[in-house]
């Protein structure tokens, strides 16, 4: 598989392609005016303390208070993500944490770090557990433990590296190699190792110092962030459009992993280099509900507040043999378009997917394996369940930012995001309801509609004589007028004379 990393820098912002096969599988795109503050450590003070929920709000001089659970506030354990999937006993110790009145107070100052960006309402997650990456190990400070990336599975390679890691580990601190470090040399590990310590002491000297709320390290930008977490032998070329960041990376490259930096290569055509290739039509998709698959079936994309549902269709696919043979090709070819989506889209929290129903068990299994087998792809955690009595496949999926859809777009003001608003034949029927209501009192001579020139010329075009034959029956004399000012599902009722709002008066 040929993997490339495409940057696009301008002054305002910079994005990040990541393809496969000259397949757009990954973005990430930073913004001059809304950079992100995953992985930036700052000194905080604890603005309340909440038993009930076994959570603090903390404020490090952000918009929103940060959150911050017990199982993020450091104890002496380990981020069980971290964790080997072999250490089950010390997994189950790090569930059991004290009470957090007994670890914090309001007004208490205190370090952390933001492990997730806020996201609608929600303000940042933020954990006293620090981790501080380098390229090829992170640093915990105030932790006991040697890991090696779950990814890295030969056993002898991982016996090596945690030799290597336990020559050079500080006192009161964990080492996790990270997977960038399989095959480097115990050289190049303990230079990570001693640069982080540098680092770490830096931030605790700069933290003493300092008066919260106050931001003590920020994490590195996009391109080396690109460059440090991304970048491995598996990458054939990093493609970068701009003189400047081209010399910064492979200077970076340079002293970090000098073995890559003749992969960085500088793009000079006149031609933007999204359009190249052909990265900036697929960007005009992700916004899209629908998308099409290959044979003619396609997937929808919904959002909600709790979760996010996928449902699959065969649409225009037919296929040339029986029924189940064809659902069963379309279900295969969306599992591996959802396992795309989800990453290009960088969609987290739940996720329940809705594939078409098989009748053969062996069928569903097939689905329900490729689904998981292409989900390894991904970088953030995935976690797929069994397919349920209602054949919906359930996955979660590691939420560090909002998605793509929020990142691109804001809320619609008209529908304010439900995406539907009353048709023109409900407001109609809403007119009809208050023409009665008033009309029953027999206390008015007329009523004078103020409306959505939309619905005026509904009303006039088509409703015009029932109006009139309604009011008549009450005898009263209804005017419609157009307000442009009028939300198409808002309108607004006055005397003829317009000197007294009846909508007040005959609530």
């Amino acid at each position: 598989m040929q993997k490339e990393i495409v940057i696009n820098y301008t002054e305002h912002e910079v994005r990040i392609a990541i393809l496969e096969d000259r397949e757009l599988v990954e973005l990430l795109i930073e913004r001059e005016d809304s950079r992100h503050i995953v992985g930036d450590i700052y000194l905080g003070r604890v603005s309340a303390v909440i038993p009930g929920i076994q959570a603090a709000f903390v404020d490090i001089g952000q918009e929103k208070a940060a959150f911050l659970h017990v199982s993020d506030v450091a104890t002496g354990s380990i981020d069980p993500d971290l964790l080997e999937e072999e250490e089950t006993e010390f997994k189950h110790r790090v569930s059991e944490y004290p009470p957090i009145e007994n670890l914090l107070h309001k007004g208490q100052e205190i370090l952390v770090q933001v492990r997730k960006e806020a996201i609608g309402t929600k303000g940042p997650r933020i954990s006293s557990q620090l981790s501080l990456p380098g390229r090829y190990a992170v640093l915990m400070p105030g932790l006991d433990h040697i890991g090696v990336s779950k990814r890295i599975d030969n056993r002898r390679e991982r016996y090596r590296l945690r030799g290597i890691v336990r020559r050079y580990r500080p006192k009161g601190a964990a080492v996790i190699v990270r997977t960038a470090g399989m095959g480097v040399s115990s050289e190049q590990i303990k230079d990570d190792i001693k640069y982080l310590e540098k680092l770490w002491r830096e931030i605790k000297e700069k933290a003493e110092r300092a008066t919260p709320p106050t931001l003590i390290h920020e994490d590195v930008d996009l391109t080396i962030f690109a460059l440090r977490d991304l970048v491995s032998d598996e990458v054939d070329r990093i493609i970068i459009d701009d003189g400047e960041e081209y010399n910064r990376l492979r200077s970076y490259l340079k002293s970090f992993a000098p073995g890559l930096a003749s992969k960085v290569i500088l793009y000079e055509e006149m031609e933007p280099i999204f359009d190249h290739y052909k990265i900036e039509p697929e960007i005009e998709k992700i916004l899209e509900r629908k998308i099409w698959l290959k044979k003619g079936g396609y997937i929808v994309i919904d959002h909600t507040e709790a979760l996010v549902s996928i449902d699959v269709n065969t649409g225009r696919f037919t296929g040339k043999r029986d029924q189940e043979q064809t659902i069963l090709e379309t279900n295969l070819l969306a599992a591996r378009e959802i396992a795309r989506q989800l990453r290009l889209r960088d969609i987290g929290g739940i996720i329940v997917v809705d594939f078409i129903d098989m009748e053969r068990e062996e069928n569903r299994r097939k689905v329900y394996n490729e689904f998981r087998n292409v989900l390894r792809k991904d970088r953030s955690r995935v976690r797929v369940y069994p397919i349920s009595d209602l054949g919906l496949i359930e996955l979660s999926r590691k939420r560090v930012r909002p998605s793509l859809l929020h990142y691109f777009s804001d809320e619609c003001p008209y529908c304010e995001g439900s995406g539907k608003i009353l048709s023109m034949e409900s407001m109609m029927m809403k007119l009809e309801h208050w023409i009665r209501r008033i009309g029953a009192k027999k206390s008015e001579r007329g009523i004078r509609f103020r409306v959505n020139p939309v619905l005026g010329v509904f009303i006039r075009d088509g409703k015009s004589d029932y109006i009139d034959k309604l009011a008549a029956n009450y005898k009263l004399e209804v005017e419609i007028i157009d307000d442009p000012r009028l939300h198409r599902e808002d309108f607004e009722i006055y005397s003829l004379d317009g000197s007294r709002n009846l909508r007040e008066e005959h609530r």
